[in-house]
């Protein structure tokens, strides 16, 4: 009973450090200038359920400092970012992977890296003009789990798509943050490592 006492106090310890020293940030806190489309606090996503308890996006500070020096850099132009997903709990990446364990798309979140989604360092964004909101073209819909979502596929054929990806792709690059290849709208950011997976609720960080 000691020991198992002992061990407890030991695992609170740890996690409450891990939620010390990740330093996760509201995005719109930062610059609220950043639009919001969190898909998987509506059902439109490829769960076809509600999995985010709000249309919240949190991110490592790190990152936000770099989105918003994109954002004011897109102004110039007239364009903006549109966040769809941000920091997500490893219990809802479980239920992604039971939905769909394949790992070109969706993180083994078994394995003990998880996504890094949930480690608050990586980014699923798209472009927008201000004056409409109207998002730009790109290679495919968010979330569409097909060839066309590649960014490097071979087979597309708007030169519009390509030209809006290439910019997004080129700025993000710019300020710290890789692409994955299978997804155009996903970014990670270049020192992911050194942050842990995290299962902190969103109710939690609010």
């Amino acid at each position: 009973m000691f020991n198992k006492k002992i061990f407890s106090i030991f695992i609170f310890y740890i996690l409450f450090f891990v939620y010390i020293f990740s330093n996760l940030v509201e995005v719109i806190k930062i610059n609220p200038n950043i639009k919001l489309d969190i898909r998987y606090a509506t059902e439109n996503n490829f769960t076809k359920k509600i999995v985010y308890p709000s249309a919240q996006c949190f991110l490592q500070q790190e990152l936000v400092k770099e989105l918003d020096l994109i954002q004011k850099e897109l102004e110039n132009d007239g364009l903006g970012l549109k966040i769809y997903d941000g920091y997500r709990p490893l219990s809802v990446q479980k239920i992604f992977w039971d939905i769909c364990p394949n790992p070109n798309y969706v993180a083994n979140p078994y394995n003990g890296r998880g996504s890094k989604h949930n480690r608050g360092t990586a980014v699923d964004l798209t472009l927008i003009d201000l004056k409409t909101g109207q998002e730009l073209e790109m290679p495919s819909e968010f979330d569409e789990f097909t060839d066309r979502a590649h960014r490097y596929y071979s087979k597309m054929t708007s030169e519009v798509a390509k030209k809006n990806c290439k910019k997004l792709e080129d700025l993000m690059h710019a300020h710290g943050f890789t692409g994955e290849k299978t997804e155009w709208w996903h970014y990670n950011w270049k020192d992911w490592e050194k942050f842990a997976v995290l299962d902190i609720s969103f109710n939690e960080l609010n």
